[in-house]
């Protein structure tokens, strides 16, 4: 073979070689690896992005919401994309609200990129959604509406987490969070996204809705009443606690510390006190229970002073703060609050029996709501007590610890015949489509006492809330109410406190027919510091403004029915009435000593319960007359009249 003809053969066997290698190479792309590259081409022009899912809303037992997520967008203006800037312009100014001065600079500035100040709902960028050179950005932010009312229970999210941090926006965070969903968004040459419409691979499921069992209406009244009693005292903080007896409902907690510089906080769940003389019905209720006492059974009251033998040799002075020279019942001794009395009838207790009824009540183990970090109290063994001392010194409510909310839930098992309620604060649990996911049926958690020994101990209660008691202060003009106040040397670095006290009331209301529990606790109160002239008057107080709220779950039929009201006017068959109008005098002692006659202030048109703060401020006595919003007044705005005296209040 020649050379030329070698040299063409070997080209075209180096073309054909490399002819080979290129199918062999096309054949390996196209269909060994042809899958691969797809996902890389797809990779390089989509992408997959997570869409959150709206997170579900906490709403009070009337559906106020509490805690709601709302979708907000950010949005920036590509002026070179826009197709019509001068339409644009106006739908930004009209829309969005933006300074029209301010926009018009930026548009002229030569800017790629305007970013708007924002965030704005989606109702406002509705317009934009499909508009070129309109970029928005949306997210989901949770809001709280109420004005931060019951922030500590409610809690709040994570900053650097998905999910609640505190509060039942911790505990309830497996219902309220969604499942996210999937999309997949296309992307041009230099990243940017955009939608692709029929893309989406999984759509978001929201969370749940949480109805709790908070009454947005009382809360707000336990809150501000606890608010001012702290003012006016200039106590360090305090805690509020409203249950119904006969669910373990949760209708209000408020909380204040000083720890927390005065701010809420969700003590009545995490900080045990020593309770003082409200726990003193508990040894009542051992004894009754284990018949060591009967009604004729007296003791000596020892002129206010007893020296209790603890040791041979030794003794303990016990002291009463309104001196008895005779003997005393214990019906007696727990109208007057006697520290002797009821030392002296514990001793009749062994220490096991006092401790079972205590554990029988609640205390010492969590209530089993659903906050999370509850404490469970202080409650020790028996055989880690002081011998003798300790039997006595339990039985004037120290030397141990309970929550309020503990005290609110032992409270409700004397007003509930006995039994122990769970307290609870949710009340049901709804998909975003509506559909009931749970309702809560009331749990009784055991029978502590018999329905006997309970209205027994309910008449103690009746006894201690009387003129003649020490929770005189708590009473209503028209409504029987049952307490027992407590006040309790405070506990701080290995010892009490001289001078300091933590002052408390624990009442049932109405006496006859219980639908509220309530718990009022006022730290170190400044002047006067017991229980019944502190917490007493401040439960009143309360009282009163939810009597006269329309919206606090009161079934004021019952109350009618039971005749502790006065009826308007029986002629107008309010007793049918679903919510009859009623009569409510709230008495009322003037602040100060000038007793001029002055102008009655003008309340036309507002709440009852705004009407009735305002002419308390003017030191007048208030009648109520109706339900709803006030039309006038007896006497008439701008009319004198003497403080102390009764304004009628008409409203429909």
């Amino acid at each position: 073979m020649t050379r030329p003809a070698a040299r063409i053969g070997a080209l075209q066997f180096g073309f054909a070689l490399g002819i080979l290698a290129l199918l062999t190479r096309a054949a390996q792309l196209q269909i060994v690896e042809a899958e691969r590259w797809q996902r890389e081409a797809s990779r390089q022009r989509t992408e997959k992005v997570v869409q959150p899912a709206r997170r579900g809303a906490l709403y009070d037992r009337n559906g106020i919401p509490l805690a709601i997520t709302q979708e907000i967008y950010h949005v920036g203006v590509a002026p070179n994309e826009l197709e019509n800037v001068r339409s644009a312009f106006g739908l930004l100014v009209r829309n969005l609200g933006v300074p029209a001065a301010a926009l018009d600079r930026e548009l002229q500035s030569g800017k790629r990129w305007i970013y708007l100040h924002g965030p704005f709902s989606a109702t406002e960028v509705q317009a934009f959604r499909q508009m070129r050179g309109i970029h928005l950005r949306g997210e989901f932010r949770r809001f709280y509406p109420s004005r931060g009312l019951a922030r500590p229970i409610i809690g709040g999210l994570s900053a650097d987490r998905p999910g609640g941090s505190a509060g039942l926006e911790a505990s309830m965070d497996s219902l309220l969070t969604g499942r996210p969903g999937e999309a997949v968004l296309l992307k041009d040459r230099a990243g940017r996204r955009y939608d692709s419409p029929g893309r989406k691979t999984r759509d978001p499921v929201p969370g749940n809705d949480v109805t709790l069992t908070i009454d947005a209406e009382l809360q707000e009244i336990a809150e501000r009443g606890l608010d001012d009693a702290i003012a006016q005292m200039r106590a360090e903080g305090g805690d509020v606690v409203f249950m119904v007896p006969a669910t373990g409902e949760l209708l209000a907690l408020a909380s204040r510390q000083a720890a927390s510089g005065g701010a809420p906080s969700a003590s009545t769940f995490t900080d045990p006190f020593e309770p003082g003389s409200t726990a003193k019905l508990f040894t009542a209720a051992a004894l009754l229970m284990r018949g060591r006492v009967v009604p004729r059974d007296a003791v000596s009251g020892e002129n206010g002073v007893w020296h209790m033998p603890v040791a041979p040799g030794r003794t303990r002075p016990i002291t009463d703060t309104h001196a008895e020279r005779g003997r005393l019942t214990l019906a007696h001794a727990v109208r007057v609050s006697s520290n002797i009395a009821m030392a002296k009838f514990a001793l009749r207790l062994r220490p096991e029996e006092q401790f079972e009824t205590l554990r029988d009540f609640g205390f010492g183990t969590p209530t089993g709501a659903e906050f999370p970090g509850e404490s469970r109290g202080i409650l020790k063994l028996p055989h880690r007590w002081r011998p003798m001392f300790a039997r006595a010194s339990m039985a004037m409510g120290y030397e141990f610890g309970v929550t309020p909310v503990q005290l609110a839930a032992a409270y409700a098992a004397i007003a509930n015949d006995g039994i122990l309620p769970a307290p609870t604060l949710v009340r049901e649990v709804r998909t975003p489509a509506g559909e009931l996911v749970y309702r809560h049926r009331p749990e009784a958690i055991r029978r502590v006492v018999t329905s006997d020994i309970a209205a027994q101990l309910r008449e103690l209660l009746r006894g201690a809330a009387t003129t003649a008691g020490t929770g005189e202060l708590s009473q209503l003009a028209n409504y029987s109410v049952l307490g027992k106040t407590g006040t309790a040397k405070r506990f701080a670095n290995g010892g009490y406190v001289d001078g300091q006290y933590t002052a408390s009331f624990a009442a049932i209301f109405p006496a006859d027919d219980p639908q509220l529990v309530v718990i009022v606790k006022i730290d170190n109160p400044r002047g006067n510091y017991y229980g019944g002239l502190t917490a007493a008057p401040v439960t009143r107080t309360m009282l009163q403004q939810a009597l006269a709220s329309r919206r606090v779950a009161i079934d004021r039929g019952r109350m009618v029915a039971r005749e502790r009201a006065v009826p308007v006017a029986r002629t107008l068959s309010a007793v049918a009435a679903s919510v009859p109008p009623t009569v409510v005098s709230l008495p009322y002692r003037a602040p100060d000593p000038d007793v001029r006659p002055r102008p009655v202030p003008d309340v036309t048109g507002r709440s009852i319960r705004e009407a009735a703060r305002a002419l308390h401020r003017r030191g007048f006595r208030v009648s109520l007359r109706g339900l709803g919003r006030v039309v006038r007044t007896l006497p008439a705005a701008g009319e004198m009249a003497r403080p102390g005296g009764a304004v009628l209040v008409l409203a429909e």
